[in-house]
């Protein structure tokens, strides 16, 4: 595995940790109930649409008033490719961060070479192309936040004169409600019609996913999940968004703090004791086979053999027992489940109940996972 594909997994994992941030707040109902606590789109009387980021940092609050559609955006995450692509709109992408790592089926046809010249790359916030991002005349740049100071990259569009739009659906706590940023994506171009419907199809499908689950009285399955990243092993707490998918197909995080958002760091050691109750092991980094897989800790070999022992009797005979998310990553390691993935939790929640819960339709039906052992 390239230096590109670890890191970008470990962004993948600074993620994880930055959706969590924060503690318990006034809008955990709307958490619970799949709905966006980060931002809201409202339809102006003379038309258009005021769309309302807040942060969960400070409670600051960056608005935008669209009042016709947009057709210059710049996007500063592949996501945001995602959101765009759902509502047939990635036409009016001028620039990109980083498009080698958008996953795109469409981008290994012909017209790739036509598409990723009008979607230019204008580097990352660290070392952005200042120059390039003015030429391209951009009407819109939509980035993101990591913490509550704003950023020297958007502090300098600002003083260029260019709009920002920061997007936080990657620190909401539901799938659902980072489903939902498809709304604001619907209000950018005027597509929120196609916006709905994408969303409605998304809420109906998770939510028969997990109700079945949960009105079917199985046995939740036992998650280990990642692995260490510089010897540091994170674990989302019970109210962070993977946790919640994890718990909606039938499974529950071992090591996991009930009633928090912020991840933990456990140890090495801390894992090797929750094998001896685990019988599934999730999301194994940037490992694609079980060589890959024992090789990041010696010790790694013992765990496998109990989490078989446990999975022993809850699934078929040789089916799987360890599985990674990323059956749908490019050559340059960029992973659909971090852009189509947000748009749809309804197909990762489909891939993870057949996972933990196996049936004759759900062998080799996975989109974003894959097995690994």
């Amino acid at each position: 595995m390239s230096y590109f594909c670890r890191l970008i997994w470990f962004f993948a994992v600074l993620g994880t940790l930055l959706c969590s941030c924060g503690g318990r707040h006034h809008g955990d109902s709307r958490a619970e109930a799949g709905e966006p606590e980060l931002f809201s789109v409202t339809e102006r009387p003379q038309g258009g649409w005021t769309i309302v980021s807040v942060s969960p940092f400070d409670g600051s609050r960056d608005s935008l008033v669209v009042d016709h559609p947009l057709s210059r955006l710049i996007v500063m995450s592949t996501s945001h490719y995602g959101f765009l692509d759902a509502i047939g709109r990635t036409d009016i992408i001028v620039g990109v961060s980083g498009p080698d790592y958008i996953f795109a089926d469409r981008l290994a046809a012909e017209s790739s070479d036509a598409e990723r010249t009008i979607m230019t790359d204008v580097g990352y916030d660290s070392a952005p192309d200042y120059e390039r991002i003015v030429a391209l005349r951009p009407e819109v740049v939509l980035t993101y936040a990591v913490s509550g100071v704003e950023s020297p990259f958007i502090v300098r569009l600002k003083q260029l004169g260019i709009k920002v739009l920061t997007v936080n659906e990657h620190l909401e706590r539901h799938p659902l409600a980072r489903a939902a940023y498809i709304r604001m994506f619907g209000a950018l171009t005027g597509n929120m019609a196609e916006a709905d419907s994408v969303l409605s199809v998304v809420r109906t499908n998770y939510s028969a996913i997990a109700e079945s689950i949960s009105e079917s009285g199985v046995t939740p399955r036992k998650v280990l999940l990642n692995i260490p990243y510089n010897d540091q092993w994170f674990v989302p707490a019970s109210d962070n968004y993977l946790a919640v998918m994890i718990h909606d197909a039938g499974g529950e995080v071992l090591g996991c703090e009930e009633g928090k958002t912020a991840s933990t760091v456990m140890s090495v050691e801390k894992a090797y004791s929750l094998s001896k109750e685990a019988d599934c092991w999730l999301n194994v980094g940037w490992c694609s086979s079980e060589k890959d897989l024992l090789g990041v800790n010696p010790i790694f070999s013992d765990m496998l053999g109990r989490i078989k022992d446990n999975a022993a009797g809850m699934v078929p005979d040789g089916f799987p027992v360890v599985w990674n998310d990323n059956n749908r990553v490019n050559a340059k390691g960029g992973n659909d489940i971090w852009q189509g993935g947000v748009v749809r939790p309804d197909l990762v929640l489909r891939d993870l109940a057949g996972i933990l819960h196996p049936t004759e339709e759900s062998y080799n039906n996975e989109i974003y996972y894959k097995p690994i052992i």
